[in-house]
């Protein structure tokens, strides 16, 4: 299994994603679509269908989602039609990581707890900053592990606030239309 910085995706290829917390224990595990890339990152598609787990929980989308995978400290997925308005919902993290074997390429990466979340009609915010708290108690975050999640989330909340791409929501809903045309049968379009 070979690591690398980008994936080379090829659209419509399965791609696995996984995400551990600090200490490795396992978070969430899902499946999506390689999209593609740009100069923002590699995206992966979710359409409706699509299983997400994690130990003590698990759902099933009933809308299509498409994530970014920057060459940063962060993950950031982006919803059309979710029954709760979220638009915008962005996992501080470790750098994504690839790796490509013969079954595909997969994602991982540590989720650091803080978040930034968007909802329709409501203004962006940095969430779970209590758990983030504890768990820099419980597993000693390096002093600077947590410097650049909270420079890291400070930067991603002003650029979705400032409307910056990849925030801009033209740049996910062209990824969101890839989605509908990679699978169609599954798919809702890209209105948000």
């Amino acid at each position: 299994m070979s690591a690398t910085n980008g994936p080379a995706l090829r659209p419509g290829e399965a791609v696995r994603v996984r995400a551990t917390k600090w200490d490795r224990r396992p978070h969430w595990e899902f499946q999506g679509i390689g999209l593609g890339s740009d100069g923002h990152g590699d995206w992966v598609g979710f359409p409706p269908g699509t299983p997400f787990a994690r130990p003590g929980h698990a759902f099933v989308a009933t809308w299509p989602s498409v994530t970014l995978f920057p060459r940063a400290g962060w993950a950031a997925s982006f919803a059309a039609e979710h029954p709760r308005g979220l638009a915008i919902y962005v996992d501080l993290a470790s750098v994504p990581e690839w790796q490509r074997d013969a079954s595909g390429p997969t994602v991982f990466y540590i989720d650091l707890d803080l978040d930034v979340v968007e909802r329709i009609g409501a203004p962006p915010f940095i969430d779970d900053e209590d758990e983030f708290e504890v768990h820099l108690e419980r597993f000693g975050y390096p002093a600077e592990v947590v410097q650049r999640v909270r420079a890291d989330a400070s930067a991603v909340l002003a650029s979705v606030r400032g409307r910056e791409a990849p925030f801009d929501g033209a740049t996910a809903d062209r990824w969101l239309a890839q989605l509908a045309a990679l699978a169609p049968d599954r798919g809702q379009g890209s209105k948000r």
